[in-house]
């Protein structure tokens, strides 16, 4: 039986994302649930703005290419949303489009289709992220992912967590890990 590789990374650029903390959450669940689990920053992978005359000039550039090299080497990925004004980061959906620029002999949306993606969402406010997760988990279903039905979106998330990075309502914790363990489930159902 294969083991799934799991890629996951918050959208958010930002050092103390509260995203980040919740990812790394979710990719322990995914851990234990017996997936390899490959954790990466969006912050140490800057790209410029997409851009087609500049794709059509140099192809595309090296962090694009490690992210989408990342995404093609992964059985499906957990993501993580702030919600910036109703939608998810701009870093989030200018990664998206570079990667799903075709290469060579490569079928289209090659980094995506196929594969299954676990949403979820952190946010200072009450819904918890809920409308910029709505968003993302739509372009990835567009892009021929298979996203997970479970939505989590973890609403005051500025109180949410302890110093260890450990959401402090139980609940709330075990769905996330259970979220990463979904992912992994799904994966595994697409290899067999």
């Amino acid at each position: 039986m294969v083991v799934p590789r799991i890629l996951a990374f918050a959208g958010s650029l930002r050092s103390a994302s509260l995203n980040k903390k919740l990812v790394a959450i979710a990719a322990e669940g995914a851990r234990d649930a017996g997936a390899e689990v490959t954790l990466v920053d969006l912050r140490d992978l800057p790209m410029p703005i997409y851009d087609g005359d500049e794709e059509a000039a140099h192809g595309l550039p090296e962090n694009a290419t490690t992210f989408k090299r990342l995404l093609m080497d992964h059985h499906g990925v957990l993501v993580a949303t702030p919600e910036y004004n109703s939608m998810f980061p701009a870093a989030l959906k200018n990664a998206i489009d570079w990667a799903s620029r075709r290469e060579n002999d490569e079928k289209p949306l090659a980094a995506f289709t196929g594969k299954v993606a676990g949403v979820l969402s952190a946010s200072p406010g009450a819904f918890g992220g809920q409308r910029g997760q709505a968003v993302l988990r739509s372009q990835l279903a567009y892009l021929g992912m298979v996203v997970v039905p479970a939505r989590i979106g973890i609403g005051r998330a500025g109180d949410a967590f302890d110093p260890g990075g450990r959401l402090k309502d139980d609940n709330q914790h075990q769905s996330v890990l259970e979220l990463g363990a979904q992912t992994v489930s799904f994966a595994q159902r697409l290899l067999l």
